[in-house]
């Protein structure tokens, strides 16, 4: 959980070696390629307006690291955990679900602490360029993916589709590293800045 400390917030980071990880079947992504991701949001902004997408900061750290747990799908493409937001249902509710199908063993399930959104990030268009603020000209962004700040408990079984890893990846890494992880995720390091580390 996250407490004020002199005015700073203070966030606790339980220690990766408290965790274990294993695997289960695999899940595979809706869409067989990036224009066929494209063609579906044309589609669905088409019937439902805006996407609403929800996505899971996770921390823990190694060593008095602060990591971030990512999603690894080949060997190249990492995201953070999460997915889209069903027209009409609640971010957060969606989210843990979400969590749940990607992380859990079907029979022990994570109580999910989802807290505050700490980024958002708006397409403007049916195309791959997002930013963290809806530009000038653009009055209908196609998607809005907010980033939720959730707090691990001290220790989990997490489980793994086997066609995911779920990798650990220390903030020094991630900082300014669009060029392998995307603009998202390698602003996380400021984004989470604000936060005094409380290793566990």
């Amino acid at each position: 959980m996250s407490e004020k400390c002199d005015g700073i917030v203070e966030l606790s980071l339980p220690r990766l070696s408290e965790f274990t990880f294993g695997s289960k079947e695999p899940q595979y992504e809706l869409d067989p390629s990036v224009p066929a991701r494209f063609q579906r949001l044309r589609q669905e902004y088409r019937q439902y307006g805006m996407r609403r997408t929800s996505e899971a900061l996770l921390m823990l750290h190694e060593h008095n690291l602060p990591h971030v747990l990512l999603l690894q799908l080949g060997p190249a493409f990492f995201k953070l955990p999460g997915g889209q937001v069903p027209p009409g249902k609640d971010a957060r509710e969606s989210l843990a679900e979400n969590l749940t199908s990607l992380l859990c063993k079907p029979d022990d399930p994570i109580k999910w602490d989802i807290g505050e959104v700490v980024c958002q990030w708006w397409r403007p268009s049916f195309e791959p360029p997002q930013y963290p603020y809806i530009p000038a000209h653009v009055s209908c962004p196609k998607e809005r993916r907010s980033i939720y700040l959730v707090h691990l408990p001290p220790s989990a079984s997490f489980s793994i589709p086997r066609n995911y890893k779920l990798v650990a990846a220390p903030l020094f890494e991630l900082y300014d590293n669009c060029a392998s992880y995307g603009p998202v995720i390698s602003s996380v390091p400021q984004i989470i800045s604000r936060f005094r580390p409380n290793y566990q």
